[in-house]
Parts: C-alpha cells; sequence; structure tokens
C-alpha cells in the first residue's frame, strides 16, 4: 500500500506544450516594447524656431534645424536645443568717458541670434558664454563710438538722432565685425541706449550748471522781448503822434473854414441890417462884462449907458 503512494507519474510533472509557447510569446512582447521603447526614446521632435544639436561622445555630428521628427542613436548620441529666434541682452552698465573728459553711465540693450550653431558651440559653447564675449565687444565698441562725442550731444534731446541713432548702427557694425572674425556664429540684430546717466558724485554738479545755462538762455530771451516790446512801442507811440499831429491838421483847417463861414454870414447879417446888429452886438457884450458885483464907470451921454439905462433918445 505504502509502494503505491511514492508512485510518481513523471508525465504528469512536465511543462505544457502551451504554457512554453505562452512564456515564448511574453518574451517576444517584453523584448518589442523595451525595443519600442528605445526607439521612442531616442525619437526627438525639432520644432519651429529651434536648433536641436546632436552630439556623439561630446562631439557635435549634426544639428537639425527643419521642423519635423527626427532620430538619434541610442545611448551613443544626446541632444540640445538652441534658440533659433531673437535673444535679448542687457549690457551691463559701462563707465565713458566722453570726448570732453566727462564721464557717464550708459546703460544699453542687445538683440542678437545665432546664425551658425556648430560655431557657437565650437568656440563660445554655451550661450552664457556668447552673451559675455559679446558684451565685451559691445562695450569696447560703445566706449570707442562715445567717447568721441561731447557729453551734451548725447543727453540732450535734441541731439538724439546723431547721437542715439547712429552710434547704434555704428556699433552694431563694429561688433559684427569682430563676431566675424572670431567666427563666434553669432550676429548683433539691434542695439538700443536706454539711458545714459551720471556718476552720482558728478550728477550735482552738472545739474548745477545745467540750471544755469538754462537760467542764462531764459534771460537772453527775456531781453530779447524787452527790445522787441520797446521797439513795438516806440513805433506805436510814433503812429500815435503822426496820426494827432494829422487830426489836429484836419481840425485846424475845419475850424478856420468854419469861421470864415461864420464871419461871412456876419458880415451878410450886418450889411442887411446895421443898426440892429448893432444892437444885437451891444446886448451880447452886456451879458460878457456885467455881473452880480460888476462895477461900471460911464459917462451919463455914452450910447452904451443910454442903451443899458433904457434910454433910448
Amino acid at each position: 500500500m505504502s509502494d503505491d503512494l511514492n508512485i510518481v507519474d513523471i508525465n504528469e510533472r512536465r511543462t505544457p506544450e502551451n504554457y512554453k509557447k505562452y512564456v515564448k510569446l511574453g518574451a517576444t512582447a517584453v523584448i518589442l516594447i523595451a525595443l519600442v521603447a528605445v526607439v521612442l526614446s531616442n525619437l526627438f521632435i525639432v520644432e519651429q524656431g529651434e536648433f536641436k544639436v546632436v552630439r556623439q561622445f561630446g562631439e557635435v555630428v549634426k544639428i537639425e534645424d527643419e521642423p519635423g521628427l527626427s532620430y538619434k542613436i541610442p545611448f551613443i548620441q544626446t541632444v540640445t536645443t538652441l534658440p533659433k529666434y531673437q535673444m535679448v541682452y542687457d549690457i551691463p552698465t559701462a563707465e565713458i568717458n566722453t570726448s570732453d573728459k566727462k564721464r557717464m553711465l550708459a546703460d544699453y540693450y542687445a538683440v542678437w541670434r545665432i546664425e551658425n550653431p556648430q560655431q557657437m558651440i565650437a568656440n563660445a559653447r554655451t550661450i552664457e558664454n556668447a552673451e559675455a564675449i559679446m558684451g565685451e565687444i559691445i562695450f569696447s565698441a560703445i566706449r570707442a563710438e562715445l567717447g568721441q562725442l561731447n557729453f551734451d550731444s548725447i543727453i540732450n534731446s535734441g541731439s538724439e538722432g546723431a547721437a542715439r541713432g547712429d552710434i547704434g548702427e555704428l556699433v552694431r557694425d563694429r561688433v559684427n565685425n569682430s563676431l566675424d572674425n572670431g567666427n563666434y556664429g553669432i550676429s548683433l540684430t539691434d542695439i538700443r541706449m536706454k539711458r545714459a546717466d551720471l556718476p552720482e558724485e558728478n550728477e550735482e554738479a552738472v545739474y548745477r550748471r545745467m540750471i544755469s545755462e538754462r537760467q542764462t538762455t531764459a534771460q537772453d530771451y527775456l531781453s530779447e522781448g524787452d527790445a522787441e516790446a520797446n521797439r513795438i512801442r516806440a513805433n506805436t507811440d510814433r503812429e500815435v503822434q503822426e496820426l494827432i499831429a494829422t487830426a489836429t491838421a484836419d481840425a485846424n483847417i475845419i475850424i478856420s473854414e468854419g469861421e470864415a463861414e461864420a464871419a461871412q454870414i456876419y458880415n451878410e447879417a450886418f450889411g442887411q441890417d446895421v443898426e440892429f446888429y448893432q444892437l444885437y452886438r451891444t446886448l451880447e457884450s452886456y451879458k460878457k462884462t456885467i455881473g452880480d458885483e460888476t462895477v461900471i464907470v460911464l459917462p451919463a451921454d455914452s450910447p452904451y449907458t443910454r442903451l443899458l439905462m433904457g434910454l433910448t433918445e
């Protein structure tokens, strides 16, 4: 009885054929999934506005700049990204000596881009290094160009076109020549001045001088205004005197004509009735010579007295 219990059928312990098949299928699936994962992990997308730099053992082997899907060799190659669009670099404030021996602080910003990624990586390696190199060249160019100008021509708004616009173009051309000579693979698109300040120790003195100059200019304007006002007053007074003289002459002529005409009328009236005219003139003289306290001494037989006394004979 015990012997029967210890007997094991080997055929019963054999792995079924279907199980082996499943194991093979599973292994194949795992391998395929791993391959797909490796493939997918080594695919990369090149987007608009960027460079994809493919390196192999640290060396650049290719640069993809067309938008789309690309592939790198697994475990051997790596991919980094560089911007293809324009970038803004805020240049550190630089102290400049102008041609009239004044110091100023020039604050600029630059717009730049990568033209040749391979040259940029070979000679500048990183964007930070490229900006540092470009900043040194820009500082040298700004110092050279602004050093040829007077301080007033730089800060005065009236000379902005000459001192800021043209200077930016000159600096840009000078910097691009230096970048091309160094094969840095980058170019300066534009450079602009944000502001021009004075060192703190010079600000007060310059402000005082500017105030004095403005006051002198204002006084010149006031003097010119006073001189013009005096000239206008003199011309006006002369014109008034001429008008008064002309009016006086015209009035005298009119008065003379009126008096002549009145004398003619008096003569005509006198000629018509001499006695009445004499009586009228006598009565008029009474009004002018006799008042409330008038004392007149006349002969009693005088016609003037007789008429005044009412004696007609």
